[in-house]
């Protein structure tokens, strides 16, 4: 259980963990984050690769005033100041990396995320399936005309296809960028040493957070880094098997049974020590 007088801060992934495959959270889950953030005192945030755009819609629908990690770690935004602190770009040469990707496989959707807007480059029905997902108005251009600072690069093609597109990707040998899977259909270059974790190392400097334990929650692949740098990993049962193994709890329930209910409603009644 956790002491009465201890201040929680639960930073929580959005698809697959937080959110159903409706990408609507449940009311319930909503009116409970609510009370835990009213009654507590602590604190609730959310993960995601997602760009602000794209998150939009939950930190209304969450009530989300803390600071929150977007883009898989490369920047921290303030809700309500609207601050955006960004902790990591990608360097100039991923530029030239994801041409000669987009060239050598032209079946695959191409999306670059700068911290201004998202652009779509090879508009394959995959990317098109996520840009309808995340609800953003995208720009539509060649790797040239992409204005911004570059924060990551997605890859959106077939699940069938994601094993040859990695292990392409892991020949190549490029440096001075990483890669990680997100989702089946997803495949990310991020700058080196960039994660949800690293960027939850720079949240627990901020000075208003400095009295909080930190709680990650989350489901998949990109999620890893950020659950070993908290005080308490968690993940939802649908969780994928490499969460489940560094994960100090495993829910009982998934992502479409309120996981997040169960895990707020096991801090408040104390279940939860840290």
């Amino acid at each position: 259980m956790t002491e009465s007088n201890q201040k929680i801060c639960i930073v929580s992934d959005l698809d697959g963990t937080l959110l159903p495959a409706s990408k609507i959270p449940r009311p319930e889950d909503c009116q409970l984050i609510w009370k835990f953030l009213s009654e507590t005192g602590n604190k609730f945030t959310i993960a995601t690769g997602r760009t602000i755009q794209a998150s939009q819609r939950y930190i209304d629908m969450l009530k989300i005033e803390s600071p929150m990690i977007v883009f898989n770690g490369g920047m921290l935004y303030h809700p309500v100041s609207g601050e955006r602190q960004i902790l990591q770009a990608l360097p100039e040469e991923a530029k030239r990396m994801t041409a000669d990707i987009l060239k050598e496989n032209p079946h695959v959707g191409v999306e670059v995320l700068c911290a201004e807007d998202t652009w779509v480059i090879n508009n394959t029905e995959y990317e098109q399936e996520h840009v309808r997902v995340c609800q953003v108005i995208p720009k539509y251009g060649n790797i040239q005309e992409v204005q911004g600072t570059w924060l990551k690069v997605l890859f959106a093609m077939s699940p069938d296809d994601m094993p040859a597109f990695m292990q392409y990707i892991a020949d190549k040998h490029f440096q001075n960028v990483d890669f990680i899977r997100s989702e089946l259909k997803f495949y990310e270059m991020l700058p080196v040493g960039n994660s949800k974790g690293s960027a939850l190392n720079e949240y627990r400097k901020l000075p208003e957070m400095k009295d909080f334990k930190f709680i990650a929650f989350g489901d998949y692949d990109n999620d890893i880094e950020m659950l070993k740098a908290a005080d308490l990993a968690v993940c939802p049962a649908n969780a994928a098997d490499s969460v489940k193994s560094i994960s100090d709890l495993i829910l009982s329930r998934t992502c479409e049974e309120s996981a997040v209910s169960e895990l707020i409603s096991k801090i408040i009644s104390q279940e939860i020590r840290l």
